[in-house]
C-alpha cells in the first residue's frame, strides 16, 4: 500500500508542476515577422494576437493583398511559435509522455 500512496503523491506533485507550467506558457509572448520584418505579429500563449506592428513601407505601394497575406504569415508564424513551445516544454516535463488536454 505504501507504494500506491508514493505513486499517488508522485501524480499529484506532477499534477501540480503541469498546472504551473501551462498557466506559466498562456501568460508567455511569442513574436514572429515576415516581409523582412516589415509586419510583426506577438501572440499569447493562450492565441490570442496582442500586437500588430506594420511599417509604413509595407503601405507604399497599395498592394492589400500582399499586406493581407504578410499579417496572416506572421501571425500564423507567432502561433505556430507558441504551441510547439508548449508542447516541447510539457513534453520535456512529463518526460514525452502525451497528456490529453494538457496542449
Amino acid at each position: 500500500m505504501r507504494n500506491m500512496n508514493d505513486l499517488l503523491r508522485q501524480a499529484q506533485i506532477m499534477q501540480g508542476k503541469l498546472a504551473k507550467l501551462q498557466q506559466e506558457l498562456q501568460e508567455r509572448t511569442y513574436e514572429a515577422a515576415s516581409g523582412g520584418g516589415m509586419v510583426t505579429a506577438v501572440v499569447s500563449g493562450k492565441q490570442e494576437l496582442r500586437k500588430l506592428s506594420i511599417d509604413p513601407k509595407a503601405l507604399a505601394d497599395g498592394d492589400v493583398d500582399m499586406l493581407q497575406d504578410l499579417i496572416m504569415a506572421a501571425v500564423n508564424e507567432a502561433g505556430r511559435i507558441a504551441r510547439e513551445t508548449a508542447e516541447r516544454e510539457m513534453s520535456a516535463l512529463s518526460g514525452g509522455i502525451k497528456l490529453p488536454g494538457m496542449f
